[in-house]
C-alpha cells in the first residue's frame, strides 16, 4: 500500500488561499453592510395645501393700434399751396392742416354764383311781377265779357218786347240775337281763359321760374364744393404721425398727404381661444407689460368679437388702455394678461411642486407619506397661475407636499423637513415639519 505525503510548499499555499477566501467573504459582507448603512435621508421644504380664491390669468401677446386714425386723402389732384402742421403737431377735429391751389376753382365759383343770382331774380320777377300780371288781364277780360254779355241780353229782351208790339221790323230783333250771341260766346272764352290760367298756368310759370332757379343753385353749390376741397382739413383730433408730401408738390386724389392717430387711448388687439374668451365680458379688467415701461398698464376689456378668426379659430379680444401722457405708442407689441374665471374655497398648491407626469399627460407632486418617505401623487389640476394652481382631485388639505427639494426623488426616499441646505451649513438633522415649511 503505497502512502501519499505533501509537499510543505503545497501545504502552505492552500492555507494561504483558505485564509484569503475567507478575508474576501468577511470583506465582502461588511461593504454590504455599510452600504445598506449609508442610504441617505433627503431634506426637503413642506407646504399643505392652502383653501382660498384664485382667479385665471389669460395671457396673450397684443399690438397697440389707436383708437382713431384717419389717413386724409385729396378728393381733387392738385398742386399743394401751404402745409399748417408739421409730423408730430397736436391737432384738433376740423382744423385746416393744408391748402391746394384753387384760382381755376375760385373763378368758377363766381362764374356759377353771378348765374344763381340772375335765376333768383328772374324767379322773383315769374312770381311778383309777370304772372300776377297776366292774372289780371285774364280777370279784366272776362269781366269785360261778362257785362258786355248783360248789356247786349238786355238789348234782345227790349227788342224782343217791341216786335211782339209792332214797333220794330224783324230784321233788329235778329241783329239783337246775334250780337247777343256772338257776347255769350266772347264771355265763355275769357272765362275758360281766367280758369285756365289760376289752375294750370300760374303752377306752370312758376315751376318752370323754379327749376331755373334750383339748376343754377345746383351748379353753384357744386362749384363751392370743388372750391372747398383745396382746404383739407382733419376729422378727427390727434398727433400729425405722417406728412409724406411738401408745398409745392402735386397731391393726387387717393394718395394720402396727412395721416392724423387719436393717440389719447390705445387699443391692443389680441387673439385667444374660445374657452376663454367665454370666461370674459366687456369690462373685464385686465393689464398689460409695455417693453421699456417696468409697471404694468391697467386696461379694461372693450370688445370681443362676436365670431371666430376663419384661419386661427380664436377670438379677437381689444382692451382699451388710457395713454394720456403719450408713453404708448402704436404698433408696440406688448403681453396682456386678462383676468378671466374665479374659483371661491379652492385647494391651493404652489405651481412650482407640479411636474409633468412620465406615464401620461397629467401631472403630479411629491408628498412625504406618513412613514417618511417621499411618494409621487397623480393630481387633477384646475386653475392655473404663475405663482398658485388649483387641485380638483388628487390631494387632500392634510397632506404634506414637497415644495423644494424633491425634484428626482424616486419613490420610497427617506426625507426629511429643514432649512434649504447650503454649502457652508452642510445638511440639517431637524425632523420638525415646521422648522423648513410652511403649514
Amino acid at each position: 500500500m503505497n502512502k501519499t505525503t505533501t509537499q510543505p510548499g503545497t501545504r502552505n499555499a492552500l492555507v494561504f488561499f483558505f485564509l484569503f477566501s475567507i478575508a474576501l467573504v468577511f470583506s465582502g459582507c461588511k461593504k454590504a453592510d455599510d452600504n445598506t448603512e449609508a442610504k441617505p435621508t433627503v431634506t426637503v421644504q413642506a407646504v399643505h395645501p392652502e383653501i382660498g380664491a384664485i382667479t385665471e390669468e389669460i395671457e396673450a401677446d397684443a399690438t397697440l393700434a389707436p383708437v382713431a386714425q384717419a389717413a386724409i386723402l385729396p378728393k381733387i389732384s392738385a398742386p399743394i399751396k401751404k402745409f399748417y402742421v408739421q409730423r408730430g403737431s397736436h391737432v384738433t377735429a376740423g382744423q385746416l392742416v393744408a391748402t391746394l391751389e384753387n384760382e381755376d376753382l375760385a373763378a368758377a365759383a363766381l362764374d356759377n354764383k353771378g348765374a344763381y343770382s340772375a335765376a333768383k331774380g328772374a324767379y322773383a320777377s315769374a312770381t311778383q311781377s309777370a304772372v300776377p300780371e297776366e292774372q289780371t288781364r285774364a280777370r279784366l277780360d272776362l269781366e269785360q265779357a261778362k257785362a258786355t254779355l248783360d248789356l247786349d241780353n238786355s238789348i234782345l229782351n227790349s227788342r224782343r218786347q217791341l216786335l211782339a208790339q209792332g214797333a220794330i221790323p224783324g230784321r233788329d230783333f235778329d241783329t239783337a240775337q246775334t250780337t247777343a250771341s256772338q257776347a255769350q260766346a266772347a264771355y265763355d272764352i275769357a272765362k275758360l281763359k281766367y280758369e285756365s290760367l289760376t289752375k294750370i298756368g300760374t303752377s306752370a310759370s312758376l315751376e318752370s321760374a323754379k327749376g331755373q332757379l334750383t339748376s343754377a343753385e345746383g351748379k353753384y353749390l357744386g362749384a363751392q364744393a370743388q372750391l372747398s376741397y383745396t382746404n383739407i382739413r382733419t376729422p378727427i383730433s390727434g398727433v400729425v404721425t405722417d406728412r409724406p408730401l411738401f408745398a409745392g408738390e402735386t397731391a393726387a386724389t387717393g394718395t394720402p398727404v396727412i395721416t392724423v392717430m387719436d393717440t389719447s387711448t390705445m387699443i391692443a388687439k389680441l387673439h385667444i381661444a374660445q374657452s376663454q374668451a367665454q370666461q370674459l365680458s366687456v369690462g373685464s379688467t385686465a393689464s398689460i407689460s409695455v417693453p421699456g415701461l417696468d409697471e404694468a398698464i391697467d386696461a379694461k376689456v372693450s370688445l370681443i368679437s362676436p365670431a371666430l378668426d376663419p384661419g386661427s379659430t380664436t377670438v379677437e379680444v381689444w382692451l382699451r388702455i388710457a395713454n394720456a401722457t403719450g408713453k404708448l405708442k402704436a404698433g408696440t407689441t406688448v403681453h396682456a394678461t386678462l383676468k378671466g374665471r374665479t374659483a371661491q374655497s379652492a385647494l391651493l398648491i404652489p405651481s412650482e411642486v407640479l411636474h409633468r407626469s412620465t406615464e401620461g399627460a397629467g401631472k403630479v407632486v411629491m408628498v412625504i407619506a406618513p412613514d417618511g418617505t417621499a411618494a409621487k401623487r397623480n393630481v387633477i389640476v384646475g386653475i392655473q397661475t404663475t405663482e398658485s394652481t388649483q387641485i380638483l382631485s388628487g390631494l387632500k388639505s392634510s397632506d404634506t407636499v414637497i415644495v423644494t427639494g424633491g425634484y428626482g426623488l424616486d419613490d420610497g426616499t427617506k426625507v426629511k423637513i429643514g432649512p434649504a441646505e447650503t454649502k457652508d451649513s452642510g445638511d440639517s438633522d431637524s425632523s420638525d415639519p415646521k422648522a423648513g415649511g410652511k403649514e
